[in-house]
Formats: structure tokens, sequence, C-alpha cells
């Protein structure tokens, strides 16, 4: 067997996921050494590859999946809402909450909110899914007082953008919003699933009411960057271009 046939079956491979489903799952490294004749190293090795490529997720115990990244576009136009945003880029949205309790807002996020220190708002810690694979970890801060029983509300709609308008009645915009590529403190590579050395996309964010200007929320997300590319849209687009 020559050294380039594990590229030679990924490429084959690719070929057939264009048009796959994201989330259908892949035969393994036994499955697919058998259909091209080939040892499991090489199998692996072709995997490997699709992964790199970002056209595969392995996830550990339950094998190989159909990835597909999206774009997930920040600009003034769009609502500060992962629901809203993954569904416009053409995918399915869902989050899952994994904690909610109203704390003392801590002094690295009151001057985001425009609030005292120690004034009680919620924290909320959830997980988000594109096309049932996870995709990002979010710690969220929303005052108390503008949702005074915010764990019952998010169980009856998962988007949080929803909640504030259909309870808190804003209309929440993205005020200020810092987007970079790093590597996730260990708690957060465990919640995502990733290995530590692994970078991703740290967006981090606070958001107004349009009408009064009042601080509703402030989001740390850490977004796989093989689920999403973050893609940021300043200004407009010069007519003829």
């Amino acid at each position: 067997m020559t050294t380039t046939r594990y590229l030679e079956i990924a490429d084959e491979l690719a070929a057939e996921l264009a048009g796959a489903p994201a989330g259908s799952r892949l035969d393994g490294e036994h499955g697919i050494g058998r259909r091209f004749g080939v040892g499991r190293a090489a199998a692996r090795a072709a995997l490997q590859e699709l992964e790199r490529r970002l056209l595969v997720r392995r996830v550990q115990g339950a094998g190989t999946f159909v990835n597909r990244r999206i774009d997930y576009t920040i600009s003034h136009d769009r609502r500060p809402s992962w629901h809203e945003t993954v569904a416009a880029a053409g995918a399915h949205p869902r989050t899952v909450v994994r904690g909610i309790e109203a704390l003392p807002l801590p002094t690295e996020h009151a001057a985001a909110l425009g609030l005292p220190a120690g004034t009680p708002c919620h924290r909320l810690e959830r997980q988000s899914y594109i096309d049932d694979l996870l995709a990002a970890r979010v710690d969220e801060w929303v005052p108390v007082d503008l949702v005074a029983d915010l764990d019952l509300a998010v169980q009856a709609a998962e988007s949080l953008d929803v909640v504030l308008r259909q309870v808190a009645r804003v209309d929440p915009v993205r005020a200020w919003c810092r987007v970079s590529l790093d590597v996730p403190p260990p708690a957060v590579c465990a919640g995502l699933e990733i290995e530590p050395s692994r970078p991703v996309w740290l967006v981090e964010s606070v958001s107004r009411d349009a009408a009064s200007g009042r601080p509703v929320m402030c989001s740390r997300s850490w977004m796989r960057s093989d689920a999403v590319r973050v893609v940021v849209e300043l200004g407009s687009i010069p007519e003829g271009e």
C-alpha cells in the first residue's frame, strides 16, 4: 500500500459526504478497512484526514458523524440570538440548560452591565447544539429584576432572546462584541468534549434594549471551530460590489 492511500480513501469518502445530512453516522475504522481493503491504521488516518478537513466529527464512545460547519454571522442587523443566527444559516439550533442560579454580579461583569458589583443577577450556563451536534458552551448574566423567574421562562422557550422579548418586554441588540480564537479552560474543554489543546472561538457580548439603552445581558460563548466559522460584518457593502 502506498503512503498516500489514506488520502485517496479520504477523497472518495469526502465526495460521498457532500450530499449526506449533518449528523449522519459513518462506518468505523473496521468498516472502512474492509471496504477499501486496508488495515486499521490506514482507515484511521483517512478518518483523521476527514476530521482535519472539518467534514466529520469523531465522538468518543459514539462514532464518527457527518459534520457541517456553518457561518455564525455577527452584525448590527442581526439579533443577538443563537437560535435565530443558526436557523438563518440553514441549520437546526438547540440549547440545553446546565445550570441557572441567582448570584451577586461579579466585578468583572459589573461594568459591562452598568450595574454595581453584587447586584442580584441570574447566571445561566447552557450547552448549544447545531443539527444535534455539540457546538458551544455559554455563560450568560441577566439582571434578576428584568426576569424574576428566568428558570421557569427558559423551560418554556429555549431562546433567551425570545424570553427577554416576551417576558421582559425589551428589544435586545448587540451593543458590544469581541471575538478571539483561544484555548479554553479545562472545564470548558470537557464541556465541549474536545482535547485540552484545541483552540475554539470565544465570543464575548453585551446586549442592550434598543429603546432605553439599558444593558439586559452579557455573555461569554465558547464555540467549537469545527462547528462554526464566526463571521463579523461591519458597515455596509458599497454599491456595485
